[in-house]
């Protein structure tokens, strides 16, 4: 069995701060996607990497103290991509892929749109690249696990006031439509697939007490190819973790 946790740890040094190490002794994935790193593998401290019992690999942004993905992982893959290949969001480090004999995982940081127009319409090429790239993948390695931060919430249950943010980017109609096809082209909601209870949220806002009053959105995933169903064990947020606005989101699945 292998045990795959996703989390957005909105930089990593930050979470370092904050006993991320004990939470990751405890949770004991097997591998282990972040995203929103925040740092170059040279930033941490050479000791922390050499103790650490994992191989890790760490495609980082152009820019400074933005974006960054990483795998950590206990086996070592029998190859590492880098990126997508396409130049303007693998300088924003958004995506890197292990891949083992049976299956690849993938690290995601999909953009957000919040900020403004500019990035919400980046966000949409984004989006239409992004499952250009995949269904290209997909006839090369047809097991894959796409694990992180997708920046959208598919359905009213996984949002705190679906009407009051009805346009709000990350939960925009055509946001979540694309969310809707991406699935219908071979993916499981992991989560969904094992739980279709309300309340059930990965990010909230560090405003208005919203994480106390558990007033969240449900953005982080582990989407798994089709092909894989018949191995899915377990799935489930791990809302007790706190070392970000996001908190871990996990998949079981047998070998």
């Amino acid at each position: 069995m292998k045990r795959i946790i996703s989390y957005n740890v909105n930089g990593i040094r930050a979470a370092l701060k904050k006993d991320f190490l004990k939470w990751l002794n405890a949770a004991n994935p097997d591998i282990l996607c972040l995203q929103e790193t925040k740092a170059n593998k040279e930033q941490l401290e050479p000791e922390f990497l050499e103790n650490l019992n994992y191989h890790n690999y760490w495609f980082s942004a152009e820019k400074k103290g933005y974006s960054g993905v990483s795998i950590w992982t206990k086996d070592k893959p029998n190859h590492v991509e880098y990126g997508c290949g396409i130049e303007k969001y693998d300088q924003e480090g958004r995506v890197i892929r292990v891949d083992f004999e049976n299956f690849s995982v993938m690290s995601v940081y999909m953009p957000s749109g919040s900020s403004g127009d500019l990035r919400q319409e980046f966000k949409m090429e984004w989006l239409e690249d992004f499952k250009n790239y995949i269904d290209n993948l997909k006839k090369e390695i047809p097991n894959l696990i796409l694990s992180g931060d997708y920046n959208i919430c598919h359905k009213p249950i996984d949002i705190h006031n679906p009407i009051r943010n009805a346009d709000t980017s990350g939960f925009k109609p055509e946001e979540r439509e694309w969310v809707s096809k991406f699935i219908e082209s071979g993916f499981i909601d992991s989560f969904r697939y094992f739980n279709e209870e309300p309340h059930q949220y990965s990010w909230w806002s560090y405003r208005a007490n919203a994480r106390a009053k558990n007033l969240g959105w449900r953005i982080d995933y582990n989407m798994v190819s089709s092909t894989l169903e018949d191995k899915l064990k377990r799935a489930s947020i791990l809302s007790e973790a706190k070392h970000s606005d996001h908190c871990p989101v996990l998949v079981e699945i047998n070998e």
